[in-house]
């Protein structure tokens, strides 16, 4: 059974930088797309970013682009979201998602996903 297990949320100024990582264990990736995904208080599921684990391409929610930059690392089964220029509206649950794509080159944005890690929490304040 594949798990998922965020990390490195925490409190930032605005401006400042943070790496999440999301490590999964139970299966070997080669075959996934790995999405992260936030949830702000009210408001509905986002998703920020998605790589496929095959072939490398990511995507970005606009709102993003040219702050946040996903990564693996296939070795230690991790993936990253390095989140720079942080502002407070970048403020919500954190959360990493992993869906079966076969030999897809492409990763969703969209919550298709079908494992879900718990969430870490993104707070973006002065």
């Amino acid at each position: 059974q594949l798990q998922l297990v965020e990390s490195g949320g925490g409190l930032v100024q605005p401006g400042g930088s943070l790496r999440l990582s999301c490590t999964a264990s139970g299966v070997t990736l080669d075959y996934y797309a790995i999405g992260w995904f936030r949830q702000a208080p009210g408001k509905e599921r986002e998703g920020v970013s998605c790589i496929s684990i095959r072939s490398g391409r990511t995507k970005y929610v606009d709102s993003v682009k040219g702050r946040f930059t996903i990564s693996r690392d296939i070795a230690k089964k991790t993936i990253y979201l390095e989140m720079n220029s942080l502002k407070p509206e970048d403020t919500a649950v954190y959360y990493c998602a992993a869906d079966y794509r076969g030999f897809s080159n492409e990763c969703p944005l969209i919550s298709v996903y079908d494992y879900w890690g718990q969430g870490t929490q993104v707070t973006v304040s002065s």
